[in-house]
């Protein structure tokens, strides 16, 4: 596999709809070996990004590069690139071996390949059923088969989880940790943010089409970190009332709880003693989920994802 160049490169890339701006001056990388999370709420971009650099859309400014080429100049896209876009478009009158075969003899890859694919997802036992009767994990599958045909350097999977339960979900897990190690890498759009954390290295996170952050996982995680005192209990309230009548920083969490970042516990202890105030938690506020850090980060009080004038299938 090369590595001359970044295996996706997405440079300024902005794309309009008529009047709205479903993409706004985006920018990064994914580099070989690695497993990118791209991660917005519905409505930011993702798709229309994914689907630029698949050539399926025209940016309206910016490019997106494959190997440092644009997905139409390259010259076998297959072996280069594969991708699940929309579950996987696939014939329901076809079975998955069938429909393997199509996509095979399209790209000029040996039909031997379909069977090995078909193994390596799971699907060898329903390879001969039609496609149309699979279950949304089974066509997540195929898909995941079908962008692999090509042995391609690099993968774009827009929400692959989708359909599958569990052990499917553990199963891709693995599966894409397992291509990573491989050299390949995959550009992975999903809401499933506590599996998202499980299986990334690094993320890329958009709102409104905008970048909003790119890191390590392991970096945003730490940099977001929240410090101080978490605080919770029956008069939880009283005690958050008297820190912020004598200037403290009390943030409030969704939970209930809240948290001092510029009290000591011994000057909380004080407080709570004085007045008589009864709590069941006085902690170290610790780490957050990805969760926690994405819905902080896409926080947006002007108003909701669909606001931009486009359906979320449009330009999520």
């Amino acid at each position: 596999m090369s590595t001359a160049f970044a295996a996706i490169e997405v440079r300024g890339l902005s794309k309009r709809f008529g009047e709205t701006l479903a993409v706004s001056d985006l920018s990064f990388t994914v580099t070989h070996g690695k497993i990118v999370g791209f991660l917005g709420p519905n409505g930011a971009g993702k798709t229309t990004t994914l689907r630029a650099s698949l050539g399926v859309v025209n940016p309206t400014s910016g490019t997106a590069l494959i190997e440092g080429r644009p997905y139409r100049e390259l010259e076998n896209p297959a072996r280069v690139v594969g991708s699940v876009l929309d579950g996987g478009m696939l014939h329901p009158g076809r079975s998955g071996r069938n429909h393997l075969r199509m996509l095979a003899a399209a790209a000029g890859i040996p039909a031997s390949r379909c069977d090995e694919m078909l193994s390596l997802v799971g699907l060898s036992s329903v390879a001969n059923r039609r496609a149309g009767g699979y279950s949304l994990g089974m066509r997540q599958r195929l898909g995941l088969a079908a962008a692999l045909l090509g042995d391609p350097g690099v993968l774009i999977l827009d929400e692959p989880a989708n359909g599958l339960d569990p052990q499917g979900i553990r199963w891709l897990r693995d599966f894409l940790k397992s291509l990573a190690a491989q050299g390949r890498a995959v550009l992975v759009s999903s809401h499933l943010l506590s599996e998202v954390s499980q299986t990334v290295d690094d993320v890329v996170v958009i709102s409104r089409g905008r970048s909003i952050v790119q890191s390590s996982l392991e970096d945003l995680l730490r940099e977001q970190a929240a410090t101080g005192t978490r605080i919770a209990g029956p008069d939880v309230g009283r005690l958050a009332d008297r820190l912020r009548a004598e200037g403290a920083d009390v943030k409030a969490d969704p939970d209930g709880s809240v948290v001092v970042t510029d009290r000591t516990g011994e000057e909380i202890g004080e407080l709570l003693a004085e007045g008589g105030i009864v709590i069941s938690t006085l902690e170290p506020a610790g780490s957050k989920s990805l969760e926690d850090v994405f819905l902080s980060l896409t926080d947006d009080p002007t108003g909701s994802p669909g606001e931009r004038g486009l359906g979320a299938e449009e330009v999520s």
